[in-house]
């Protein structure tokens, strides 16, 4: 009872009358305070201009206060405060370009040898395949054979060679020796398939050899069996084509006049066949007209680019295999009856090893990065040194000037870090700074805050 016949403060009547008013006018946000000049900004500002001033000779120097607008360099340029004192420096800054066109052109390669890689260029090269046999213990029918002795034997032999070109061949060797370069023998196959005569040999007339169960690449092939009569031995060979290759339908064939290709050679040959005829059509691209050699293939007048992979799939089918055959002879010189083929083969790329472990030196660049570290180092050491000149030579030239300029940097930043460097404090002692608009509006916001403690206001505990 008494707290309500308590007088009414004037903080309490400008309150209440200024929440009168706040409903006939919107709230007003309160405006940024103006920093007021005062004496101690004037005299850190015309210190700082004096340090400019005595210092606008050849060497251009930074003002303490202006530190936090540097432009952060790079680890290994130089600055070019550092380049004006140091004429020597330009041939660190050329070398600094010619590195980074080096390592342009390193990208680059590598770029390119990893496409290659991709898709590996190959060579095309004679593969010599040599067939003969040899035998022992064949003794005369006339003679009888020895009760202990070993049994007459023969041996099948099939041994490929890539031939060089223009290499000469050795002619005292039956067969000449393997080229590193080049892959095996059995690289070249798929499968090898050599079938004996059945009547000879009933148990196990077929040997078949598969590339994907071949632990290691072999330089040839070699059969060997008992027995004392001569027949004819048949040899099939399966290619192992790398990218695979097709063998062409007789239409398609006419079209294009290869008969073995990959897929996507045939389609680049079509395409190139489309072009040289003008056979796209030139209100809708996405389709080609078929002259009457393309619809013997397709059987249509035109048809879609998007369809032609899926159409020329029923032109292309495996290639045939190579079969050969080798009479089996048990009597007189084996090396003269042996018998050569040659088939052309696509052979990797010479320099292709030398590609993948260029690339894989390209990863281990650790002297490299050794001399990259040394080299930021030294450049962090001249940064330094540089500040470190620059402090010095300002303070010898203008100490007063330079040690204002330096405390009033300092105090900005402490102000800044302090979350003060917006207030005025002088101004806000005078109460002048009170008689704002934004004033009334602050307090009914103050009057009307929640405390955290869950109060109804601010002094309401107060009696």
């Amino acid at each position: 009872m008494g707290a309500a016949s308590s007088p009414q403060t004037p903080l309490m009547a400008a309150a209440a009358a200024s929440a009168a008013a706040s409903a006939k006018r919107p709230p007003q946000k309160p405006p940024s305070r103006p920093p007021a000049p005062t004496s101690n900004a004037a005299a850190a500002a015309s210190m700082a201009a004096a340090y400019k001033a005595a210092n606008s000779g050849s060497v251009d120097l930074t003002p303490a206060a202006r530190r936090n607008k540097k432009r952060k360099l790079p680890e290994k340029q130089l600055p070019d405060r550092v380049a004006a004192l140091l004429p020597e420096s330009a041939l660190y800054t050329q070398l600094l370009e010619f590195e980074a066109r080096v390592d342009a052109a390193l990208a680059r390669k590598k770029v390119d040898i990893q496409e290659a890689l991709k898709t590996p260029p190959s060579l095309q090269r004679t593969l010599r395949i040599y067939v003969f046999n040899t035998f022992a213990n064949q003794a005369p029918r006339t003679i009888p054979p020895p009760k202990n002795g070993d049994p007459p034997t023969w041996s099948l032999k099939i041994i490929g060679r890539v031939l060089e070109d223009g290499a000469e061949l050795d002619p005292a060797s039956v067969v000449p020796k393997h080229n590193p370069v080049y892959p095996k023998f059995s690289s070249f196959f798929k499968r090898v398939t050599i079938a004996l005569d059945s009547s000879l040999y009933p148990e196990n007339p077929l040997i078949v050899w598969e590339n994907a169960r071949s632990a290691a690449p072999q330089e040839g092939f070699e059969v060997k069996r008992k027995g004392d009569k001569e027949f004819l031995a048949n040899i099939r060979l399966e290619m192992n084509y790398n990218p695979e290759k097709f063998k062409l339908s007789q239409p398609l064939m006419e079209v294009l006049g290869v008969e073995v290709d990959t897929r996507a050679r045939v389609i680049a040959a079509l395409w190139q066949y489309i072009k040289a005829k003008k056979l796209q059509n030139p209100s809708d691209p996405s389709y080609f007209m078929c002259d009457p050699q393309l619809k013997k293939v397709f059987g249509e007048d035109k048809m879609r680019f998007a369809m032609l992979s899926q159409k020329i799939s029923q032109h292309l089918a495996p290639p045939p295999p190579i079969n050969l055959e080798h009479k089996i002879k048990l009597s007189g010189n084996g090396a003269n009856s042996s018998a050569c083929y040659d088939v052309l083969v696509d052979v990797p790329f010479p320099l292709q090893k030398e590609m993948t472990a260029f690339l894989a030196n390209t990863e281990k660049h650790k002297d490299i990065e050794a001399c990259d570290e040394v080299i930021s180092a030294s450049i962090k050491k001249i940064h330094e040194h540089r500040r470190r000149r620059a402090f010095f030579l300002g303070f010898s030239q203008s100490p007063v000037e330079f040690i204002n300029a330096l405390i009033a940097s300092q105090s900005k930043d402490l102000k800044l870090v302090a979350g003060e460097a917006s207030r005025n404090i002088e101004r806000e002692r005078r109460a002048d700074f009170y008689n704002q608009p934004w004033v009334e509006d602050a307090v009914i916001r103050y009057l009307n805050r929640k405390p955290p403690g869950g109060n109804d206001g601010p002094g309401a505990g107060g009696s």
